[in-house]
């Protein structure tokens, strides 16, 4: 990653603490509410500018051969407080001070024996801070348009929940309400039985009597009995009432459902998959967690509102509509938290698209709402298996697939924990190994690299006391599964495609069989740079010498690749032109050298890469003598050539472009791309005016110490025969290396210290290519010497 990139980034986050201490009202009581005796707030200020300087993002919370890495946090953490503690005088000192030892204290016992708890607790404090700090403020950086039109939405989410907030305690309110008239008037239903009882009871006294008190008990009852009637009318108003606030909760819960669980939440499992092609990384969930958990909140709220409201009709039944609204609303209800909980159980952490077999890989899967819906007090078991394409699109329809696998995982099984610090609830399979696979019948062309796999995730658990059920599961993005390391760039491809092209809600695992260049030309150029580790992408030209490459074309300019397709058999099914290797494995040769062997140089923009040897020519014919460029080879995957301007041997007064014969991974093994440049006197300027020491001097080996001991270290240096000259230099011991006219003669070496062989005829190919194979690409020779008796090199030296 750029410095520059990384010291800015550092700065910013500097000032978390900083800005996080303005934030007001809901932004400044979330802020407040991640501190507690889990981690003191005063630990958080008085350590702000430390906490901010360490990498806790370098830390693979997953991975428990991190743990030693997070317990020397912990104990820096613990040794920065109690520094801080000694340092403090006066009397207000004298209190804080046995404050911030009481801290350092209390961390110790807290995390001493689960340091990764204590990273796993502070990434989540500074990732939420950075958050509402973000959300307060009005960027003005480039990307302050997308942020205000993220604040603007967030803001609308917001608002939604705080209509929902008032609509729930409106319905609360008038449920109680409803609740007392309902209770006073069963008193008074009761209270009219009492005034029929008495008036039955008039039956047995003498006719005077019953004459003289009936006339009351009946004006009384019949004043009870109006006031029932009306007080019943009133009731069933208050229900169906009631019933039409919770039918408007529930509409406006379910858009706000539909917008966090089909918009948002989509969104970042899509952030999720183009993070698997080398995109920015999806986004942490804590946002998406806190808005599943208030709609799992509010959602729970209203239905015990409405179990509530059943069981004050099923007390006091009257006659009407309100018993069939009940039952639809708690349908309605129980459908919406259904969808929330099945929805929200994802995977967080992918397993490995290209799935080797019998090697260990990871993944985790985690419940938005599990927290909240108290899912932890029985914690549920997570149960992976390996599914194929077709048994998938079996599982989406519902499809009884009784069970059926297409594969055997080792240690598949994983209890979901919950972690108080951060309030999430998740399983992390750390060690699973796919054991066997069990391949289908291939369609056609199709290859075991384009076949698609996905691991299926699932569990069931209860809620509310085992008052709701679920069984919930959801699949992995698909995964191609290979034996060999030698299918990995193919299965590849495969994913490549997959996650560049797939669409939101589709069949498993449909994607288009052609795309528009420029869609490809995206995908591959966010692979490049997330492979290669460099802000320095593909450029429109890199982009035109591809398309040149991938549909056999001349043309230069860019419009007219625009609206032209490629095939996924153009993209790694049918071979290029005259080669024996399709378009993908070319690129991705190229991406695999860069990243292991050229990173800094294609940083340096040293590299032109993607040119052809005929532009090569063009491009250095009006250059002097020694000018050179380093091109991926159109012949050879992974290969980078060097080609230069210098004199035709062959006809005096003219000048040529020479080649060298590809580089490759093996080549820069034994020594590396700037070492070799330094060997080649010949080679002065890099295009287009260039010293090359200017450009690579930083990059090369330090020169060998002298003799120690009487051993003398060999020295492996690169030569071009035709450009150079051996000159032993006795007094040196070193030969040295001069620039030489070409000369269609072959080059003689003096065999005088053995380490070159002698060359008996010329290295030219018919393309005017040098073969450093068949001259002395020099490493296999050392080791032949290093091998020999040291005597008989060395001129009888003893050892």
């Amino acid at each position: 990653m750029d410095q520059s990139f990384c010291s800015t980034e550092r700065v910013l986050k500097m000032a978390v603490w900083i800005q996080a201490q303005q934030l007001q009202g809901d932004a400044l009581h979330q802020m407040q509410s991640l501190y507690g005796q889990h981690f003191p707030i005063e630990v958080r200020h008085y350590l702000s500018q430390w906490i901010e300087s360490q990498l806790w993002d370098a830390i693979d919370l997953e991975n428990p051969q991190e743990e030693f890495k997070a317990k020397r946090l912990l104990d820096s953490l613990i040794q920065e407080l109690q520094n801080k503690a000694e340092h403090q005088v006066g009397e207000d000192g004298f209190l804080l001070k046995i404050k911030l030892g009481h801290y350092a204290s209390q961390l110790k016992s807290t995390y001493d024996r689960c340091p990764l708890e204590l990273v796993r607790c502070i990434k989540h404090i500074l990732y939420t801070e950075q958050r509402l700090v973000r959300e307060a403020t009005n960027s003005s950086s480039p990307v302050g348009g997308m942020m205000d039109s993220m604040s603007q939405k967030y803001q609308q989410i917001n608002q939604a929940f705080e209509e929902l907030r008032l609509l729930t305690q409106d319905t609360e309110n008038d449920l109680r309400k409803l609740q007392h008239n309902q209770e006073y008037f069963i008193i008074q239903y009761q209270e009219s039985l009492r005034i029929q009882a008495q008036l039955t009871s008039l039956a047995t006294l003498p006719p005077a009597d019953r004459q003289l008190r009936e006339p009351a008990l009946l004006s009384k009852r019949a004043t009870v009995e109006a006031w029932l009637t009306r007080e019943a009318n009133t009731l069933q108003k208050y229900r169906l009432d009631l019933a039409e606030k919770h039918q408007k909760t529930l509409q406006l819960l379910r858009k706000q459902q539909t917008i966090i669980l089909d918009d948002e939440l989509i969104q970042w499992k899509r952030r999720q998959q183009l993070a698997g092609n080398g995109g920015p990384p999806e986004g942490g969930l804590d946002i998406l967690q806190s808005w599943c958990e208030k709609l799992a909140e509010t959602i729970w709220q209203n239905r015990q509102q409405i179990r509530r409201a059943e069981h004050l009709r099923q007390q006091l039944p009257i006659p009407g509509p309100i018993e069939e609204l009940l039952n639809e609303l708690n349908s309605t209800i129980t459908d919406i938290i259904s969808a929330l909980v099945t929805s929200t159980f994802i995977i967080e952490k992918q397993p490995p698209q290209v799935l080797k077999t019998q090697t260990k890989f990871a993944a985790t899967v985690r419940l938005l709402v599990g927290g909240k819906l108290n899912v932890h007090m029985n914690p549920p078991q997570v149960k992976a298996t390996i599914v194929s394409e077709q048994q998938a699109k079996a599982l989406l329809k519902n499809e009884n697939t009784r069970n059926d696998s297409s594969g055997e995982i080792l240690n598949n099984n994983c209890v979901m924990e919950y972690h108080q610090t951060t309030g999430t609830l998740s399983a992390h399979f750390r060690n699973m190994s796919l054991k066997r696979i069990k391949r289908s019948d291939r369609r056609g062309a199709e290859s075991v690299t384009e076949e698609k796999f996905t691991i299926l995730f699932e569990s069931q658990f209860s809620v509310g006391g085992n008052e709701l059920v679920f069984q919930v599961k959801t699949l992995s993005l698909p995964v191609v599964v290979i034996v060999h390391g030698s299918q990995d760039n193919n299965a590849t491809a495969t994913v490549l495609w997959d996650n560049a092209f797939a669409e939101p809600g589709r069949v498993p695992f449909l994607v288009p069989d052609k795309v528009l260049w420029p869609q490809l030309c995206d995908a591959i150029n966010m692979k490049y740079k997330a492979e290669v580790q460099s802000n320095r992408g593909l450029s429109e030209e890199n982009l035109v010498f591809l398309a040149q490459k991938a549909f056999s074309s001349s043309s230069s300019s860019p419009d007219d690749y625009r609206n032209m397709t490629m095939t996924w058999s153009q993209f790694n099914r049918e071979s290029l032109p005259g080669r024996n290797f399709t378009f993908w494995q070319w690129f991705d040769g190229v991406m695999e050298l860069t990243k292991k062997h050229l990173k800094p140089h294609w940083n340096d923009g040293a590299i032109l890469g993607f040119v052809n040897k005929q532009q090569a020519q063009d491009m250095l014919m009006s250059k002097p003598n020694g000018t050179f460029l380093l091109r991926f080879s159109d012949s050879e995957i992974g290969g980078i050539t060097i080609a230069w301007v210098a004199e035709n041997p062959n006809k005096a007064g003219e000048r040529m472009v020479w080649n060298l014969m590809p580089y490759t991974t093996k080549d820069f093994s034994i020594r590396s791309l700037a070492d070799r440049i330094s060997d080649l006197n010949h080679l002065l300027f890099l295009y287009p005016d260039r010293p090359k020491d200017e450009v690579f001097s930083k990059y090369y080996t330090p020169p060998l110490s002298k003799a120690v001991d009487g051993y003398v270290k060999p020295q492996i240096k690169q030569v071009v025969p035709e450009f150079t000259t051996t000159n032993p230099d006795p007094a040196s011991g070193n030969p040295t290396y001069m620039d030489h006219g070409a000369s269609p003669a072959p080059v003689n070496h003096p065999h005088t210290y053995g380490i070159y062989p002698p060359m008996s005829e010329s290295m030219l190919d018919a393309d005017g290519d040098f073969d450093l194979d068949d001259t002395m690409d020099v490493a296999r020779h050392v080791e032949e010497l290093l091998r020999r008796p040291v005597e008989s090199q060395w001129g009888g030296q003893q050892s």
